[in-house]
């Protein structure tokens, strides 16, 4: 028998922090399993900058996006220096997008319906933290009742609730995890502590793959003028994966940063 073997290439590319964010949300709502529990389960996003884009692309896929905005869906954050938030007029801070059937149900949380959760529904947080190698993610923890991850985890752990995790690469850690999370939890050290997350992870090679059935690798990484964070990505696939593949990166790559 002839085997005809398909001539593979590869291209790089260099996609921003942002681009990544909307890619991996792309890849997030392209799941069959999301699909399947938009008709007949719960999909509860946790509020994170992520997965405001995650909750963005939800809301448009089942065309009830409404008032809601992104730009202030997030409970704890990062700033830079001497940047800070009005909390007070952001609408959608300390909140989450619980979609029940495909209906949006408003005003409800992770901490009103995880009781109600079981298999077949998904919760789907962010990260702040991830460990490629060991597929571990890290949750980095402010309050003693864990946040919204204490509720969460009941969920996941007690009901067998699935956990789909979308974290970018820039929010990659050099050494495992379960040795990070032992350092920065011991009783001697200062700051916030972590919760180790094991689940679907989705970063944007994870995200290119699965939208273009391509492999793809981190190469190497940075920027500015707007590229700080960023990574070259190198895409490897057959002439036709590779178009594919150039028209979706083509189609986020000039997201702006956030906030703009």
């Amino acid at each position: 028998m002839n085997m005809i073997t398909k001539k593979m290439n590869t291209k790089q590319f260099h996609v921003t922090v942002p681009a990544g964010k909307r890619l991996i949300a792309k890849a997030v709502i392209s799941l069959e399993q999301i699909k399947k529990a938009l008709e007949n389960n719960t999909i509860v996003v946790v509020a994170g900058s992520t997965n405001g884009y995650v909750a963005e692309e939800l809301l448009l896929l089942i065309d009830q996006i409404g008032d809601f905005s992104r730009s202030t869906f997030f409970r704890g954050v990062t700033t830079g220096p001497g940047k800070k938030i009005d909390v007070a007029n952001a609408s959608y801070f300390n909140t989450d997008i619980v979609v029940e059937k495909g209906k949006w149900i408003k005003e409800k949380t992770i901490f009103e319906v995880a009781q109600s959760l079981g298999q077949g529904d998904i919760i789907v947080k962010g990260a702040n933290a991830i460990d490629s190698e060991r597929k571990l993610a890290g949750v980095q923890i402010r309050t003693a009742n864990l946040g919204p991850s204490g509720p969460m985890m009941q969920a996941v752990i007690g009901k067998r609730t699935e956990v789909i995790i979308p974290v970018g690469l820039e929010k990659r850690v050099f050494g495992n995890i379960a040795e990070i999370v032992l350092k920065v939890n011991a009783p001697s050290t200062d700051g916030m502590r972590m919760l180790p997350l094991s689940g679907t992870i989705i970063t944007e090679l994870e995200a290119i793959e699965m939208l273009t059935g391509t492999s793809a690798e981190l190469v190497a990484g940075g920027g500015i003028y707007g590229g700080e964070g960023g990574c070259w990505i190198a895409i490897t696939g057959t002439e036709e994966q590779l178009h594919i593949a150039t028209n979706i990166i083509n189609s986020v790559i000039n997201e702006p940063p956030f906030g703009d």
